[in-house]
C-alpha cells in the first residue's frame, strides 16, 4: 500500500493560470437556469459545453498528442476538474470518456479502435458509458451473465446491463462480459468496446424520483462485434476492470458533488451566521480540505505509475459518506422552506433526494469496506 503522501504533493507551477483559464471559460459559457443543475453536476450533460472545453484543450489533457490529447500532467487535469466541479459546470456528457474510457482504450485497445474513438473524445464529440452492473450482478460484479461467444473472427453479445449512467448520450460503451462458457466468478471475463448504434443494442431509460434521467437499461440481442472490439487480453477483464475503478473512485467528484450547496449556504447566511451554522460551516470546510488532499495524493500516485486501488477506495468511501451527510446536516442547522424558489432550498431539496445514490455508484459502501479490509490485511 502506498501512503497518502500529502507532504509530497507538488502542484504544477502553472496551477494559478490554469484555474483562471477555467473560471473565465465557465463564467463566459455556463449560465444554468435551475440551481439544482449546479449540484451533482457531473451527471448534468451539455454537449456544447463539452466541445467548448475541448476547444480550450481541457479534455484528453493527459493523452498523447498523436490521439488528439495534450500530454499534460495528471495534476494539471486534477486542477481543471476541481474548478469545473466547484463551479457546478455541466460536465456529464464527456465525463466518463475523459475520465476512463479514453485512457482504457489507449492502454488496452486495438489500434483501429483507438483511432476510431479517442480523437473524437478529445474533441468533445464522442461520449461514453460503462457496462458493469446487471440485474443480478450489481455489488456482486463477478456474477455477470451477459455473454460473448466467438463467431468466426468476431463476437456475438447477448444479455443485459442496468444502472448504466449516460448511455442515452453515449456513442460507445466499455462492457465487462463473460467470454468463457461455463466460467464462474472472476474467471472468464473480458472487456469489449461496443458502439451504441450497433444493431441489436437497445437503451431504455430509468427515471429517478426527481424525474431525472441519468440511468438506463441496456439490452444486447445478438449484437455482433468485430475481433478488434476485444479490449486487452481475453479472460483478463476482471483485472482490467478493477484497475479501471481506481480512475473512477479517486477523482474529486467523489467529494465535490455537493460543494456548490456549501458555497451557497455560506453566501445565503452572510457574514454573521448563528453559532450553530458557523460551526457546521467550519466542519464541512475542514472535511472538504482533508478529502481534497487525500484525493490529490491518489492522483499524484497515478501520475508516478502506481496503482493506488486501496487508497482510491478509501477516498471514495469517505467522500460518499461526507457528501451524503452534508444535505441532512444543512437541513438540520438552517431553517429553510424547501418549496421556495430561492437557490439554497432548491439545491438542498434536490440533493436530499439524489444523495442516497452517491454510495451506490462506483461500488456500494459494503463492497468498499470489504476491499479496504482486505487491503489492510484484516480479512
Amino acid at each position: 500500500m502506498q501512503t497518502f503522501a500529502i507532504e509530497a504533493l507538488s502542484w504544477p507551477d502553472n496551477g494559478a493560470d490554469l484555474r483562471r483559464q477555467v473560471r473565465t471559460l465557465v463564467a463566459d459559457h455556463v449560465h444554468p437556469a435551475n440551481p439544482a443543475d449546479r449540484t451533482n453536476c457531473w451527471a448534468v450533460a451539455d454537449p456544447a459545453f463539452s466541445r467548448t472545453l475541448a476547444a480550450a484543450g481541457l479534455l484528453g489533457m493527459t493523452w498523447p498528442k498523436e490521439y488528439g490529447g495534450h500530454e499534460r500532467s495528471p495534476l494539471e487535469r486534477y486542477i481543471v476538474l476541481e474548478e469545473l466541479l466547484a463551479a457546478g459546470a455541466p460536465v456529464g456528457a464527456h465525463w466518463i470518456a475523459d475520465r476512463q474510457t479514453g485512457t482504457l482504450l489507449l492502454r488496452y485497445g486495438h489500434e483501429e479502435e483507438r483511432r476510431r474513438w479517442v480523437p473524437g473524445m478529445a474533441r468533445g464529440e464522442i461520449f461514453a458509458c460503462i457496462g458493469l452492473s446487471e440485474p443480478n450482478a450489481g455489488s456482486d460484479l463477478a456474477a455477470v451473465r451477459t455473454t460473448a461467444r466467438r463467431d468466426g473472427d468476431g463476437w456475438v453479445i447477448d444479455g443485459q446491463k442496468v444502472w448504466t449512467t449516460n448511455a442515452h448520450n453515449a456513442h460507445v460503451m466499455i462492457a465487462l462480459i463473460r467470454s468463457e462458457e461455463g466460467s464462474e466468478r472472476n474467471a472468464g471475463l473480458s472487456q469489449f468496446i461496443i458502439p451504441m448504434d450497433t444493431p441489436g443494442l437497445t437503451v431504455r431509460p430509468i427515471l429517478d424520483l426527481t424525474g431525472g434521467h441519468d440511468f438506463n437499461e441496456i439490452f444486447f440481442d445478438n449484437v455482433r462485434l468485430p475481433g478488434t472490439a476485444l479490449l486487452g487480453v481475453e479472460g483478463e477483464g476482471w483485472k482490467q476492470a478493477t484497475a479501471e475503478l481506481s480512475l473512477e473512485r479517486s477523482g474529486p467528484e467523489r467529494y465535490l458533488s455537493c460543494l456548490t450547496l456549501l458555497t451557497e449556504l455560506i453566501r445565503a447566511v452572510g457574514p454573521e451566521p448563528s453559532d450553530c451554522v458557523r460551526a457546521l460551516i467550519g466542519q464541512l470546510v475542514s472535511e472538504t480540505w482533508t478529502l481534497r488532499l487525500m484525493s490529490a495524493s491518489v492522483a499524484a500516485q497515478i501520475a508516478q505509475g502506481h496503482d493506488p486501488a486501496l487508497e482510491a477506495t478509501i477516498v471514495k468511501d469517505l467522500g460518499n459518506s461526507f457528501e451524503q451527510a452534508m444535505p441532512a446536516l444543512i437541513q438540520a442547522a438552517v431553517e429553510t422552506d424547501l418549496s421556495s424558489d430561492a437557490a439554497l432550498p432548491i439545491m438542498l431539496g434536490h440533493l436530499l433526494q439524489v444523495s442516497p445514490s452517491f454510495s451506490l455508484r462506483g461500488g456500494t459502501r459494503e463492497i468498499l469496506k470489504g476491499i479496504i479490509a482486505r487491503g489492510l490485511g484484516l480479512r
